[in-house]
């Protein structure tokens, strides 16, 4: 394909459009709740089952665009986003706003794999890190405009308008995803794996169900009660049971050689682990409450740097794999966020000790999250499970994210919590950054990096 620039903005603007809602929804959350006359623990429902649907669509959408091609499931996926969208913004009571939330997070789930597949179809190897770079970006864009936007709209709106935001992306993107995105893709064979995707569909929201029912302060108790001990107990009968009819399905939802050989055994611990650093992000704002005794919205405006880095270091970090590889890019990655992470758990903070370590830590996820595992996974998965590789990168990253929660809580609560409390939690996340790097140290080097992408180009 000679012209790849409007296939790459109609990608950008897709994940964009996602990435977009997912921003906003933290300021629209206390909108919603006072226009129901509900509570808190009730309108948490909305984002929680957002978080569950997205991790649900994400591997069945990315396995339908496998076997019936990129174009049809992208475009798919831009409706049921919308589609969700209108039944948000229309929603006449708090169940049909939940509703809304899980179509969303369905369509949602498939629009990042399917778009990281469409550069690895379309993209020589040579280029496809900038690619994957400029995607990567689009959720450092997001976060820097959502929470902006949200402030606007509902200040002069109401938070319906918040949710009429995707029918313009998609009245732009269908049309636009119809003439320009290949229809690659149409590489499953046999018998579609309805009884993978029902009992992968099941394990997941098990998984995620349990995870987001703990109680980071009473970890233990919690654990041992019903609602979580009995979803997790049904999440480890779920595994070796899925793992079963993998093996013996004609066209598996998830093939095993996804978790072959040592590279993608590597990169699917890495984005676990970038899950885990990333998802403890949000913990730094009480860290900075407790630290400095700032408000809790201008300790939130204290994590701009972070997310204006994720959006300068993908596309930087981008660029360097076509030049140096995977294993440079995530060397280095790893080592910032040791670093950061580190900085922020055995340092007395400081203004500027805060604002280095969270400048670091931004750059060593940007060069994580970004495209460098993405770009590992084009290279090693065949191109008829290229979306679904991409799709478990993106599973594996947000159970990481889902598990910090609990582990940040958990030390932070068994030290005390405040300063002292977060900050030893930052301690085991430094450990953690740590392990990445040196498992970084056993991916390929370039040489056979190049050498794989020839083969599966």
């Amino acid at each position: 394909m000679k012209n790849r620039n409007p296939v790459l903005w109609v990608l950008f603007l897709g994940v964009l459009m996602a990435a977009i809602d997912i921003a906003i929804i933290g300021p629209a959350l206390p909108a919603i709740r006072d226009g129901f006359h509900t509570t808190d623990r009730a309108v948490v429902w909305v984002f929680t089952t957002y978080l569950l649907f997205n991790l649900i669509g994400t591997p069945l959408m990315a396995k339908l665009s496998d076997r019936l091609g990129r174009r049809d499931v992208y475009i798919a996926d831009v409706l049921l986003f919308a589609a969700g969208s209108v039944v948000v913004a229309l929603a006449p009571s708090l169940t049909w706003v939940i509703v809304g939330r899980g179509i969303q997070g369905f369509g949602a789930g498939g629009i990042f794999p399917v778009a990281s597949a469409v550069i690895g179809d379309t993209f020589p190897p040579e280029r496809r890190g900038r690619a994957l770079g400029i995607i990567g970006s689009v959720f450092g864009v997001a976060f820097l405009i959502g929470p902006i936007l949200a402030g606007v709209v509902l200040k002069f709106f109401s938070w319906h308008m918040l949710f009429w935001g995707p029918l313009p992306f998609a009245l732009l993107l269908i049309p636009a995803a119809w003439r320009w995105l290949p229809s690659t893709g149409k590489g499953g064979k046999g018998k579609a794996d309805w009884q993978g995707m029902l009992l992968l569909a099941a394990l997941l929201s098990s998984l995620a169900y349990a995870l987001n029912q703990l109680d980071a302060a009473h970890l233990a108790e919690s654990a041992r009660s019903p609602r979580v001990a009995g979803f997790l107990l049904l999440g480890v009968v779920l595994l070796p049971v899925l793992a079963w009819v993998e093996r013996r399905a004609a066209d598996p939802i998830i093939h095993p050689r996804l978790f072959g050989g040592r590279q993608l055994v590597l990169a699917n611990a890495l984005a676990f682990g970038a899950g885990v650093v990333e998802g403890s992000m949000v913990f730094i704002p009480a860290l900075l409450v407790a630290a400095f005794g700032v408000s809790e919205s201008k300790a939130s405006f204290m994590l701009l740097p972070v997310v204006a880095t994720l959006s300068i270091g993908a596309p930087l970090f981008g660029h360097g794999l076509d030049k140096v590889g995977s294993r440079r890019v995530i060397m280095l990655g790893t080592a910032l966020a040791a670093i950061g992470t580190a900085m922020l758990g055995f340092l007395h903070l400081s203004t500027a000790a805060f604002y280095t370590a969270a400048i670091l830590i931004g750059f060593g996820l940007s060069a994580l999250l970004g495209a460098p595992l993405r770009y590992i996974m084009l290279a090693e998965a065949p191109a008829e499970e290229r979306a679904s590789a991409q799709a478990l990168i993106s599973v594996m990253t947000k159970v990481g994210q889902m598990l910090t929660g609990a582990v940040v809580g958990a030390v932070a609560a068994s030290m005390g919590g405040g300063v002292a409390g977060y900050a030893a939690s930052f301690q085991v996340l430094g450990g953690i950054a740590a392990v990445l790097f040196l498992l970084s140290l056993l991916l390929k080097r370039r040489e056979a990096e190049q050498a794989a992408q020839r083969q599966t180009a």
